[in-house]
């Protein structure tokens, strides 16, 4: 039981979250932990990703990698994502998952149909580093302030 003393609904506006539109993000890492599966068969890494700029900024998303599952599928999947997520921040052999946190990547969301209500939903894309543009071009409207490395010769 919790104590709500003090609390009055009366006194504040309900308000319900939308889907973060699909797009690429600046994010980090927040929150992480390890937690059991529902069948108690294996673990997963749960991680909270708050977007950091522009009008979706203290949003947060949420990633479950099966780092630890009778699925092999599952597992490797997971490990790829993992992957991804420590070269996005530079982080390649991390002891602790509290180190790949407060490190600002390129966050992919993409908004699926849910599987339990068939409500859309966000979902974690795989994760980039972030790659800053040069001053003169930041003043775009992009949702991040990321760009992709340049496939045209220097020349």
């Amino acid at each position: 039981m919790a104590n709500l003393s003090g609390f009055d609904a009366s006194t504040i506006e309900p308000s319900e979250f939308a889907v973060v539109p699909a797009g690429r993000y600046d994010a980090e890492i927040v929150d992480s932990e390890m937690c059991d599966n529902a069948a108690g068969t294996g673990s997963y890494l749960k991680l909270t990703f708050q977007i950091a700029h522009g009008e979706y900024k203290g949003r947060q998303l949420f990633e479950r990698l099966n780092l630890n599952n009778p699925n092999e599928t599952a597992v490797k999947i997971a490990r790829a994502k993992l992957a991804a997520i420590c070269r996005a921040v530079g982080i390649m052999t991390p002891r602790d998952s509290t180190e790949l946190h407060g490190r600002l990547l390129v966050l992919p969301v993409l908004v699926k149909k849910r599987s339990d209500n068939g409500e859309p939903g966000n979902e974690v894309g795989v994760c980039q580093p972030l790659v800053r543009r040069a001053a003169a071009t930041q003043g775009s409207a992009d949702k991040t302030t990321s760009a992709a490395p340049s496939t045209r010769s220097p020349w």
